[in-house]
């Protein structure tokens, strides 16, 4: 019987106006080729986990996550939303340790407070380098959202990243 290893994550998002929570949405994402291979690197081939911090990032074409997306091609090819937002970086993904074969950031989310007047946006990501519009690090997931997401000025965005693993016949 072989048994197969799933991988796979949600990203789970809140947007606030005027300090109340206006929407909220869960969108599925793909664990990217170059996020499987650093995960595998550093579970199984003993290597020394070189990346302690992760970011959330956002994009606003309407762009389709392959699995062969890197770090190096999302920016460009997504249009990362960079100078909408006011936080200097990208928001930082703080998780709170593994549970039950999952992580998560939910008891720190990612926060984006936007400056546009208005910004669409259609996706998400989770990447090793804090930079805006960074294209190097590690990109270990991306969502194309379902449908665009419109926000306005001091709209504030918080996003959930959860990553789980299971095991299936």
């Amino acid at each position: 019987m072989n048994t197969k290893l799933n991988v796979g994550g949600v990203f789970t998002f809140e947007q606030v106006r005027d300090g109340k929570v206006i929407d909220t949405w869960t969108e599925d994402n793909k664990v990217v080729d170059e996020g499987l291979t650093y995960i595998l690197g550093n579970a199984l081939d003993g290597s020394t986990a070189s990346i302690t911090s992760w970011y959330v990032g956002l994009f606003k074409d309407n762009y389709t996550v392959l699995n062969t997306t890197t770090a190096a091609n999302i920016v460009g090819d997504a249009n990362e939303s960079q100078g909408d937002y006011s936080e200097v970086g990208r928001p930082a993904w703080v998780e709170a340790g593994v549970s039950t074969l999952s992580i998560t950031n939910s008891a720190s989310t990612a926060t984006f407070t936007f400056t546009s007047v208005t910004t669409t946006l259609y996706g998400a990501f989770l990447t090793s380098d804090a930079t805006k519009g960074a294209v190097t690090g590690t990109l270990v997931a991306a969502s194309q959202f379902g449908a665009s997401r419109v926000m306005l000025q001091n709209d504030v965005l918080n996003v959930t990243y959860t990553v789980s693993i299971a095991s299936s016949t």
